[in-house]
């Protein structure tokens, strides 16, 4: 399946992902390629704090900032406000929102997300329980929780027991993996985090619920991966399943914002769809497209 991101007047939108959204400290509306209409996003990170750095990333972290604990009341607030915007409609009289075409005007999930990796938090746990209970509040069935993560941390039973209050909502998990090898992920993601940590975080995870593995390719140094990586990934994911994770489908995609290094660029949607092609065929997962 390709789902690829539509070449219109709301292309522009899709790119604009600001965190910051009026007087808000934690939540933020945008319109999501990959959730087909409005998410509500909930910023934790607030201090950028994320145990990535990588090269597309579009999060300035030059200016140091401080920890700062969830404010649980106001977060409700922010949530009732944002839902009640979108549901209404009025979101889409300011300027910011008034150019969606209307098949996009509908909320389809509250997501954790942010500056950051969201699970580094203290306080995510207090934060899930809280989106919960605004999606409950509101009557929300149709609208999911979504986790979007680096997968550094679900091995933590804090984490999980979180994960159990999403799974429990409607949530889904949405896992980045952007490399098949130790070496391209440490090009990619230059982290600390050993790569077969997030892969065993990956596995044990999708055992216990589905997840979505979201992977963005780019071009490095006028470079695209190579076909020995792509095998490696696809056997990752092959990897995954064959020990009994279940993966609901690939969110492949590439660099949509302007990246934190100059040499990192996005790859042609000739490019992209080429790969979600080959994946499909090698590992026979739904894997879903989308263009810069």
């Amino acid at each position: 399946m390709t789902s690829s991101s539509p070449r219109s007047s709301a292309s522009p939108l899709f790119e604009a992902h600001p965190r910051s959204f009026r007087c808000n400290r934690y939540v933020y509306p945008v319109l999501s390629r990959r959730s087909r209409g409005i998410s509500i996003g909930v910023n934790l990170s607030l201090d950028k704090n994320c145990n990535f750095d990588c090269v597309y990333c579009q999060v300035d972290r030059t200016e140091p900032t401080d920890p700062q604990r969830l404010d649980p009341a106001r977060l409700a607030v922010e949530l009732d406000e944002a839902i009640a915007s979108v549901t209404s409609g009025r979101l889409f009289e300011g300027p910011m929102f008034q150019n969606v075409p209307v098949e996009l005007r509908r909320l389809n999930d509250i997501a954790l997300s942010g500056d950051g990796e969201p699970t580094l938090h203290e306080d995510f746990p207090r934060a899930v329980e809280a989106c919960a209970e605004a999606r409950r509040r509101h009557g929300l069935t149709d609208v999911k929780l979504v986790l979007i993560t680096n997968a550094s941390m679900l091995h933590r039973e804090p984490i999980r027991r979180a994960l159990d209050v999403l799974q429990a909502n409607q949530g889904e998990i949405w896992a980045k993996l952007d490399a098949g090898t130790e070496a391209y992920y440490r090009q990619m993601n230059r982290s600390g985090v050993p790569f077969e940590q997030i892969l065993d975080n990956l596995t044990e995870t999708a055992r216990r619920q589905p997840i979505v593995i979201q992977t963005l390719f780019a071009s490095l140094r006028g470079q695209g991966p190579s076909d020995a990586e792509l095998a490696a990934y696809a056997e990752q994911l092959r990897r995954i399943v064959d020990t009994g994770g279940q993966i609901k489908c690939v969110h492949l995609h590439t660099v949509a914002r302007r990246p934190a290094e100059p040499w990192v660029a996005p790859l042609a949607d000739e490019a992209i769809d080429a790969i979600g092609a080959r994946l499909r065929s090698e590992t026979g997962l739904t894997v879903e497209t989308f263009h810069a």
